[in-house]
C-alpha cells in the first residue's frame, strides 16, 4: 500500500508567517495545513499521514509550550518545531526537554526550517510503522489461549522445555505442543524473534 503523503501542519497567529511558509513548502511539492490558533488546530482532524507541526511560540491565548502540553496530554505525538521571534535559551531548553525536533529563532533559514521538517516527519513515520506494528501483534496475541500466553511469557525467559512444564505443572510434551502454536501463531522465526515481539507488548514472566 502507498504511504500518504505527508503533511506539515503550521500554526502561527502572523498570516504572513504563515503564508509565507505555506509558500515555501508547496512550492517544494508538501502538503500544508494551516492555522491561526491553538483552538483551530485542535477543532480539525488530524490527518491520517505522517506529519509534523511548526509551532509559533508566542500566540495570543495558548502559548506554544502549553500547547506542547496539551497535545502531549491528549496523546498526540506530533513533533514539533518551535518558531520563536525571540532567543529564549530556557525557553528552547524546556521545549527541547519536552520533545521538540527543533527551536528556530525567526528570521531563520529557509534549509533550518525544510531540515527540521525532515527530521519531523521521518519521526513521525517511524512512531506510525511502531503503532502499526504493535497493533499487527497485538491482534495475534489475542488468538493465543491462556495456556498459550502462559507458555509465551515463560519462554521468552530462556527457560526449557522441562523448566516449563514444572513451572506450569504440564507435560514437557504439553509445553512443546504449546511452544509450537505459540511460534506459529505469533509469526515468530526465531526465539530471538519471539523476544522482540514480547517486548514490544509488554510481556515478561510476571504474566505467567
Amino acid at each position: 500500500m502507498t504511504e500518504p503523503q505527508p503533511v506539515v501542519l503550521v500554526v502561527d497567529d502572523d498570516a504572513s508567517v504563515r503564508g509565507a511558509i505555506e509558500n515555501l513548502l508547496r512550492s517544494l511539492g508538501l502538503t500544508v495545513q494551516s492555522y491561526g490558533t491553538a483552538q483551530e488546530f485542535l477543532q480539525t482532524k488530524l490527518p491520517d499521514a505522517p506529519a509534523c507541526i511548526v509551532l509559533d511560540v508566542r500566540m495570543p491565548g495558548q502559548s506554544g509550550l502549553e500547547f506542547q502540553r496539551t497535545l502531549a496530554s491528549a496523546n498526540i505525538r506530533l513533533p514539533i518545531i518551535f518558531l520563536s521571534g525571540h532567543a529564549d535559551i530556557e525557553m528552547s531548553v524546556r521545549a527541547m526537554k519536552s520533545g521538540a525536533v527543533e527551536f528556530l529563532t525567526k528570521p531563520f533559514r529557509e534549509q533550518e526550517l525544510l531540515d527540521a521538517i525532515q527530521v519531523g516527519i521521518e519521526r513521525d513515520r517511524a512512531r506510525r510503522q511502531d503503532a502499526k506494528r504493535l497493533a499487527e501483534l497485538q491482534e495475534r496475541l489475542i488468538g493465543l489461549t491462556a495456556r498459550e500466553r502462559s507458555v509465551l511469557a515463560l519462554v521468552i525467559t530462556g527457560l526449557q522445555n522441562k523448566q516449563i512444564a514444572g513451572r506450569l505443572d504440564v507435560s514437557e510434551t504439553t509445553v512443546k505442543v504449546h511452544r509450537s502454536q505459540v511460534m506459529r501463531k505469533m509469526r515468530a522465526h526465531s526465539l530471538v524473534d519471539l523476544v522482540r515481539m514480547a517486548d514490544m507488548l509488554g510481556i515478561s514472566a510476571e504474566n505467567a
